[in-house]
């Protein structure tokens, strides 16, 4: 049986805006607004099961959306360690070799959180999870780390390949199949000024 793993990006926040590492915030007007309007239209697509990682930024837009999800911890937010809550800049300023580590290097964890190998094997073990028997439509609220780690994963791409991936707030990204072969359409708007924001 073919399964679709429907992924949403959250709505913005201030820490998105602000470009912080793991910033969980709670989403702002610039986030509601589009998230709830997607819901008055009917845009969010219809499924069989529902997850959402664990971060406010996801709680909030899936009840924007209008979606009774549960808590996949597997879909966490990318594990930053002290970097946590920083912002690029501020990073990029005091540890500039660390920075340049955590971007060349697949397996660097200069903040002591997880490398990209590590996040990218957590995400594509949710997917593998997936049975061929199940539900058959799975929904997920998740972070944009997340959703570029599901498709390195699922397309097998090289590691470097998560740096080109963008993901705007409030797409769709979705990836059908199973196991070790998926099939992926990329970043739908839920509304189509959500993905111009």
């Amino acid at each position: 049986m073919t399964v679709r793993v429907m992924l949403i990006s959250p709505g913005m926040n201030g820490a998105l805006r602000e470009a912080r590492f793991a910033g969980d915030a709670p989403l702002d007007g610039s986030g509601l607004r589009p998230a709830r309007a997607a819901a008055a239209a009917g845009s969010v697509p219809a499924a069989d099961q529902w997850v959402r990682g664990p971060s406010l930024r996801c709680n909030g837009t899936a009840k924007a959306l209008g979606l009774r999800t549960e808590t996949e911890h597997a879909l966490r937010d990318w594990e930053m360690g002290r970097w946590s809550g920083a912002r690029l800049s501020d990073v990029s300023a005091d540890e500039p070799d660390g920075v340049a580590a955590w971007l060349a290097d697949p397996e660097a964890a200069p903040h002591g959180g997880e490398s990209l190998l590590e996040l990218c094997g957590r995400v594509g073990a949710w997917l593998d999870s997936l049975p061929g028997d199940g539900p058959g439509r799975v929904l997920g609220v998740v972070e944009p780390a997340v959703i570029r780690a599901a498709v390195v994963r699922a397309l097998a791409l090289p590691p470097p390949a998560f740096w080109r991936l963008d993901v705007a707030p409030l797409t769709v990204t979705e990836l059908s199949g199973r196991s070790g072969r998926w099939n992926l359409r990329c970043g739908r708007p839920l509304v189509p000024e959500a993905g111009m924001r």
